[in-house]
């Protein structure tokens, strides 16, 4: 699967305000921000970024994936403290 198809359907469907997408042959990575994450369990939040990915992994086009999300706070956060390091 096209790593901006990806990033498109992620968009469209979780209204994510940044999607970023990396593929390592059938192995890819989100990392995802967006304000659905908010006062959500990190378990919802791996499902819902699986949902709009279901299709694509039942039939095998991705075989495995590496999820990051966080709110735009969070990741400005995660930002300033990784720059300081």
């Amino acid at each position: 699967m096209d790593i901006q198809q990806i990033e498109q359907m992620l968009q469209e469907q979780l209204q994510l305000t940044e999607v970023k997408v990396s593929a390592d042959g059938s192995h890819y990575s989100v990392l995802a921000i967006g304000d659905c994450f908010a006062d959500v369990s990190r378990v919802r939040q791996q499902q819902m970024i699986y949902g709009p990915l279901m299709a694509a992994i039942q039939d095998g086009s991705i075989h495995a994936v590496s999820i990051r999300t966080f709110t735009p706070a969070q990741w400005r956060r995660e930002k300033l403290l990784n720059s300081s390091m």
